[in-house]
């Protein structure tokens, strides 16, 4: 197993909470990650239908007849199980007494998530990072507001085409080739698409759901706009609304929400929406390692969704806690991604795929800095190419391997 970035974040909350809860999409590692942490504590998973019986039958006989510490495996499977993970904790309040892991986001199923307010804390499991898989420590969120940016080694152009049709799925990364790469996105959005979504909204044929996702994933990296949506889709809104939050239960789709000087203002503003895993994003788009390679130059939107993957990745082990937005104006000037810290500083970042910058590029930063001087800390411009270059005293061009 590779060493998990979050792992000591994970050891900390299970050294002084009751109940811990590893969430993030299926297939990115809980399950191995878990185990690894406490070798020894009994395992179970709800996937194990005796199990899942035994839960539904009497969620309550079956969390009291559980002796010490305990790892139970997909349990959004049960929602009755939280309740009864509640009585038990009321009663021994122990640290590290249930260590959960969950493929739907239960901050999205408040029915599970309300009943251990105060009791449980969720640490995200994204897929894996760029830098995990060279093995590199530190998160490269507290590297960009110290301003720390070494010179890197720039992704040569096969091996950059490499990581973003593989994405971050810990099985995908370790496929040998392309066409078994497919194969494993197939199966994997199978799965999704015909047992999760099947479980979690309790409905059978959802036909609609996997064109949707091609078409969120051309879309990826845009603002979304349910109205516009709606007609490309030929899915009623209101239908169209409970599949997207379905899909964000799931992991499979992120919104970045609007920075605005004014935080109320911040709500009225667009979400851009991004698929979860640029892989698995290139794969619904049809983009293999050929096909990118034949192309001139690198689709702007898949680089800017490998990006956003990799900051929201690095955000959940930083020192810094940070929120994570992006800027645009009503005339269209923008920013591709805010990062905003506890001290209200700010960290623009623009991205080009490209390996050449000029003085323009920087443009929708300076409106960012313009708007908000005393909050600006600095602005980032990631791109293909090979040298770190300041173009003022708080605006740098970067090359994007600072991600790995």
């Amino acid at each position: 197993m590779l060493p998990r970035a979050i792992q000591a974040t994970l050891a900390d909350a299970l050294s002084d909470t009751p109940v811990v809860l590893l969430n993030g999409a299926r297939q990115t590692g809980k399950s191995t990650l878990a185990q690894a942490l406490r070798p020894g504590v009994r395992y179970l998973t709800l996937d194990d239908p005796v199990v899942l019986s035994a839960v539904k039958a009497d969620p309550f006989g079956f969390v009291a007849a559980l002796d010490g510490p305990v790892c139970l495996d997909e349990v959004q499977r049960a929602p009755e199980l939280f309740l009864a993970v509640k009585a038990a904790v009321d009663k021994d309040r122990s640290p590290g007494r249930f260590l959960l892991t969950g493929s739907a986001n239960v901050l999205m199923l408040p029915q599970m998530a309300d009943s251990l307010a105060g009791r449980m804390e969720i640490v995200e499991l994204w897929p894996l990072a760029q830098s995990e898989l060279n093995r590199h420590g530190g998160s490269v969120i507290d590297r960009l507001f110290a301003g720390d940016f070494p010179q890197q080694e720039p992704f040569d152009r096969p091996d950059f085409i490499a990581r973003l049709v593989a994405g971050g799925y810990p099985e995908a990364t370790q496929r040998s080739s392309e066409r078994r790469l497919g194969a494993w996105f197939d199966s994997y959005m199978a799965t999704i698409l015909q047992r999760d979504i099947r479980d979690l909204a309790s409905i059978e044929g959802l036909t609609e759901l996997p064109a949707l996702v091609r078409l969120l994933a051309v879309r990826s990296g845009g603002l979304l706009n349910f109205a516009e949506l709606a007609r490309t889709s030929g899915i009623p809104q209101t239908t169209l609304k409970r599949y997207m939050t379905l899909l964000e239960t799931l992991f499979l789709i992120r919104r970045v929400p609007a920075w605005s000087s004014h935080l109320g203002k911040r709500l009225q503003k667009s979400p851009k929406l991004f698929l979860s895993d640029y892989g698995l994003m290139a794969h619904l788009q049809g983009l293999s390692a050929a096909r990118l390679t034949a192309q001139h130059g690198l689709p702007g939107n898949l680089v800017e969704a490998f990006v956003h993957a990799e900051l929201a990745k690095h955000q959940t082990w930083a020192a810094a806690s940070t929120q994570l937005m992006h800027y645009r104006t009503s005339t269209g000037i923008e920013v591709d991604f805010v990062l905003e810290n506890r001290q209200q500083e700010l960290l623009g970042i623009e991205v080009k795929a490209a390996a050449t910058v000029t003085g323009k590029d920087f443009k929708g930063l300076r409106h960012l800095r313009d708007t908000a001087p005393a909050q600006f800390k600095r602005g980032v411009l990631l791109y293909t190419g090979e040298q770190v270059v300041d173009f003022d005293e708080r605006l740098t061009a970067v090359p994007i391997g600072l991600l790995a």
